[in-house]
């Protein structure tokens, strides 16, 4: 199976070319950035597939991170994995980030530790899951303030990973275990949301934002009644 795979959900803008046959990817780039992804995607698309060797329509399939994550990056990449997957006839999945932070530690884990995911988002509050060594769910993915957080200390000595995971292990309990090691990572390895897009259902993975609350920004009043304006749906 050939993945495109996309990520814009927090601080890199990046992508790969995943080729399971071959047992890896065979092409990736990613840039480090806060902003900028939309001017950033789509030409650092191209030089990912030119470098791969490989045409958009012998794609089997486009995936992308969905959240939790910044709402304006989350749209550039969706909006690109969407039109990409639109023009090459192919369909497209969405990964999480927590699940993607995650993947790389389950794989790898003892099945004894608990692994726990979290992302910065601020006002002292995270994004989070936590999961088994054997990725059973232990906490849904949830915002939360960071104290509450700490309470998936009563699992045993987890691995920490996230660009929030500095945090959590900074202010992890003095009588809980340790965490037995922190991954602190800007954003989500981009060869592993293509392999989990290579082994995830479309049909219950859509490539929509996964947001788990609403905007910090207010939509602007309508002039002409003085109300704010409808949201937008999430």
């Amino acid at each position: 199976m050939l993945i495109l795979a996309i990520d814009t959900a927090l601080d890199a803008c990046a992508a790969a070319v995943l080729d399971t046959s071959a047992g890896g990817v065979v092409a990736h780039e990613s840039q480090a950035m806060k902003r900028g992804h939309a001017e950033a995607l789509m030409p650092l698309i191209a030089r990912v597939m030119k470098a791969s060797g490989i045409a958009f329509a012998a794609l089997d399939r486009i995936a992308a991170t969905t959240g939790p994550g910044s709402f304006t990056g989350l749209r550039v990449g969706l909006s690109a994995a969407r039109g990409i997957a639109l023009a090459a006839g192919k369909p497209v999945v969405g990964v999480t980030t927590l699940t993607a932070f995650a993947a790389p530690i389950v794989s790898e884990s003892d099945d004894l530790h608990p692994v726990i995911a979290a992302i910065d988002a601020r006002h002292d509050h995270i994004y989070f899951q936590a999961v088994g060594g054997d990725g059973s769910p232990l906490i849904k993915p949830q915002v939360a303030p960071i104290a509450e957080a700490l309470g998936a200390a009563r699992f045993g000595a987890p691995y920490l990973v996230g660009n929030a995971a500095q945090i959590l292990a900074e202010r992890w309990p003095a009588d809980a275990a340790p965490p037995l090691r922190i991954h602190q990572q800007p954003a989500p390895d981009i060869a592993w949301v293509a392999w989990l897009g290579a082994a995830i259902d479309p049909e219950s993975s859509p490539a929509r934002p996964y947001y788990l609350r609403a905007p910090d920004a207010k939509p602007p009043k309508d002039p002409l009644s003085g109300a704010a304006e409808k949201p937008e749906a999430q």
